[in-house]
């Protein structure tokens, strides 16, 4: 179905085509204002579209094999409700009357909604100036570990070093080892080329 077809199937319940276009142009419009802005939708019994960051990765070139790197970005998600799942799925019938019945959203909801999202701008506002209070007051203490970094680093040098001396060592033995093996089966080889 596309979007002709949905507003030819809505359209006897809206009283024409233009107000069934005009409706379905202005839902599709404040989700897709909604979902830019980062907050997410959500229709109960249908599911919830909302916004989700994409960390910046390396992908294949499926023509080339190269590797190519991806930017960050971010992209819409849909996530559909329990109630269209079960529809999907089977395990719930569809009604004859022609409606699917999908939730409707208890009154004042979407206002609480609204309330709750303005809500989550204001602590985060407020958690900004907070978070770089408490950065300003962890300084110190990274300053104090920078100056015990230069004795780690010096005791993981000498570990190193110690590492690879013992490699060394091991690598010269080795090969005397293989030497000996190879000269005794040569001893056998001429010994059973003489009988």
């Amino acid at each position: 179905m596309n979007k002709a077809q949905l507003v030819e199937a809505i359209a006897d319940k809206l009283g024409g085509r233009q107000q069934a276009a005009d409706a379905v142009d202005a839902v599709l419009d404040a989700m897709v204002r909604a979902v830019v802005s980062g907050e997410r939708v959500s229709v109960t019994g249908f599911g919830s579209f909302e916004k989700v960051e994409r960390p910046a990765r390396y992908a294949r070139n499926p023509q080339t094999g190269e590797r190519v790197r991806v930017k960050k970005t971010s992209v819409p998600r849909f996530r559909a409700g329990q109630g269209f799942k079960d529809l999907v799925s089977g395990s719930k019938k569809l009604p004859r009357g022609g409606e699917v019945a999908v939730k409707k959203a208890p009154k004042g909801s979407l206002q609480v909604a609204a309330k709750k999202a303005a809500a989550k701008k204001a602590a985060a506002k407020k958690a900004a100036p907070a978070a770089k209070k408490v950065a300003a007051k962890k300084a110190p203490a990274k300053a104090a570990a920078a100056k015990k970094a230069p004795a780690k680093a010096a005791a993981k040098k000498t570990a190193v070093k110690k590492a690879a001396t013992a490699k060394k060592a091991a690598a010269k033995k080795a090969p005397a080892r293989k030497a000996t093996a190879r000269k005794t089966t040569a001893k056998k080889a001429t010994t059973a080329r003489k009988r």
